[in-house]
């Protein structure tokens, strides 16, 4: 099992992040004393032959972690918040700055990749996954490392407070914080300002989306380009929108999801009282936001929803790229990266941030 996985999102996450002391982080082989049962393989079926041996070991991270609550995920910030980090690359600069918050809201620390006074650059804000109640910035650290090498880009990443101490307004504020510093700070950072993009997954996909969306509504910061990986969108899915029998049969669940939500909104989801503000899906119109890609697994609990956002998008005039990949489970890409969906998936996505960042692409 390679180190990356520990980015991850969702449900392996969540169960890192449960788990005494990060242990699963140390011992790979640890999900696996958890048996398959015939219900377990048959819940595989619906997924891609090549991705079945990380299904498994999904599954056996879900077993572990159990009934996520509450109490659960209060315990878990107790005991950092996260996995353990995968250690950084020695030759890409991270730094921390902590930056003013909302008003009358704590600091808000950022994560600063690849920063280059002097150059004129593409830019990525990147808010990270977790459920909207689990997850730490740090945990992505390396992979956007490699990202921002890739790209020859700066990242900023946000650490932003989380459910359900903190309900969406507090962590979307957090967030366009975060953004308003690396626009305000572009020549310290070497970030060319019409070149600003935003991306996250799952949880953190889902912020991104919100974040473009909030920059269109205020008129302050351009955003060139969302990209959002299996995001998640929308407050009735698994709820008052329920899932066919073949879809999130492994990795973040239905009961999860409506759970991220309800510490999220501080209410109850999939109601008609929901602040729409705070909910990609139930935003009434699209048009004006940033050229889109976004990529989900055809099996993942967010597969419809994602693919209807994506439809709405290109209906409301905005340019969008959709890629599903037929027999993917939620996380996939971080528990199987050398499988050929997760190379596609993950090839898709840098190549959709490339063009779109491209100097001339302005």
């Amino acid at each position: 099992m390679k180190t990356r996985i520990f980015a991850g999102s969702g449900g392996l996450l969540l169960a890192l992040s449960v788990t005494s002391g990060g242990a699963l982080a140390q011992s790979p082989s640890v999900p696996m004393a958890v048996p398959a049962t015939p219900a377990d393989e048959a819940r595989l079926q619906p997924v891609a032959p090549e991705l079945r041996d990380a299904a498994r070991k999904a599954m056996g991270f879900s077993k572990l972690m159990g009934t996520i609550d509450e109490k659960m995920v209060l315990a878990s910030r107790k005991r950092g918040g996260g996995p353990p980090a995968p250690a950084r690359l020695p030759d890409i600069l991270v730094t921390e700055r902590m930056i003013p918050g909302p008003e009358g809201a704590p600091e808000v620390k950022l994560f600063v990749i690849n920063a280059q006074a002097g150059t004129n650059r593409p830019g990525i804000l990147h808010t990270h996954g977790g459920g909207y109640i689990l997850g730490t910035a740090a945990t992505d650290i390396r992979r956007l490392q490699e990202l921002a090498r890739e790209l020859d880009c700066v990242i900023v990443s946000v650490e932003y407070r989380l459910a359900p101490e903190t309900t969406y307004r507090g962590s979307i504020e957090d967030s366009y914080a975060g953004l308003r510093w690396m626009y305000h700070n572009a020549s310290q950072i070497g970030l060319d300002r019409s070149r600003i993009g935003v991306t996250g997954e799952s949880a953190g996909g889902g912020m991104a989306a919100l974040l473009a969306i909030t920059a269109r509504d205020r008129g302050e910061i351009p955003i060139a380009f969302q990209a959002l990986v299996y995001p998640m969108l929308d407050d009735r899915t698994g709820g008052k929108i329920p899932a066919p029998p073949h879809i999130a049969t492994v990795g973040w669940s239905a009961s999860e999801n409506q759970y991220g939500w309800r510490a999220f909104l501080g209410q109850q989801p999939g109601t008609d009282m929901v602040p729409s503000r705070a909910i990609p899906a139930r935003t009434k119109s699209l048009a004006g936001l940033p050229p889109t890609f976004i990529e989900v697994g055809g099996i993942d609990l967010f597969a419809s929803e994602d693919i209807d956002y994506a439809r709405r998008l290109n209906e409301a005039g905005v340019p969008t790229e959709l890629l599903v990949i037929p027999g993917a489970f939620h996380g996939f890409d971080q528990l199987a990266p050398d499988t050929p969906q997760a190379k596609q998936f993950t090839k898709a996505k840098v190549d959709a941030l490339r063009r779109a960042l491209a100097a001339d692409a302005q």
